[in-house]
């Protein structure tokens, strides 16, 4: 391969999914395209790292700074829901049914990676239960974010009236006899009445 292109090969490959046969492909799709194509992929890549950052109040990504979220006033004060990452927040927001305001750890507690409280922005939440009725814990359903849930619930008790974690179970239109015993058994402990 021509130096630049192995270049673009290696630094795609770099990206979280993106393996070196995919890296290759896409190298080759960019050889394809337009230089004005090309030129504005770049220019986007540069804007996102020059012109987004974390917001100050709750760690989401934005280019002002308390974010729309935190400074919207039509937004429930009371309600925090605490995610992982910036990027969870959107699935949320799709919904509609949550209309409070959110706290990005910028992780989740993970001890085989070395990652503890200390690298999570847990400081920053504790700083925000002032006037707070209820924190939504929203981490992962995974081992490093059952833990994180399991921390932070443990660490909130007596500090807010009440700590919530999302249910989960089984997805609409899925079938019991494929679903797993993990989320088969949360399903049966998160049933409501009818």
């Amino acid at each position: 391969m021509a130096d630049p292109l192995a270049r673009l090969v290696s630094e795609l490959a770099r990206l979280p999914g993106i393996g070196p046969r995919t890296a290759t492909r896409l190298s080759y799709h960019l050889l394809r395209v337009s230089t004005d194509q090309a030129r504005r992929l770049a220019e986007a890549i540069v804007d996102v790292k020059e012109k987004l950052f974390h917001c100050s109040r709750c760690n989401a990504i934005t280019a002002l700074d308390p974010c729309a979220i935190c400074s919207d006033p039509a937004r429930d004060t009371t309600r925090l829901c605490v995610v992982e990452e910036p990027f969870n927040i959107q699935p949320l927001e799709r919904t509609g049914e949550f209309h409070g305001r959110y706290h990005v750890l910028l992780g989740a507690l993970s001890p085989q990676r070395g990652v503890g409280p200390g690298e999570l922005a847990v400081d920053g939440l504790f700083s925000r239960l002032e006037g707070i009725a209820e924190v939504i814990l929203a981490t992962n359903p995974n081992v490093e974010g059952e833990a994180t849930a399991l921390y932070l619930a443990r660490r909130l008790k007596g500090l807010v009236p009440r700590v919530t974690r999302l249910a989960f179970g089984m997805p609409v239109g899925g079938d019991i006899e494929f679903t797993d015993e993990v989320t088969l058994g949360r399903s049966l402990a998160g049933r409501r009445d009818l």
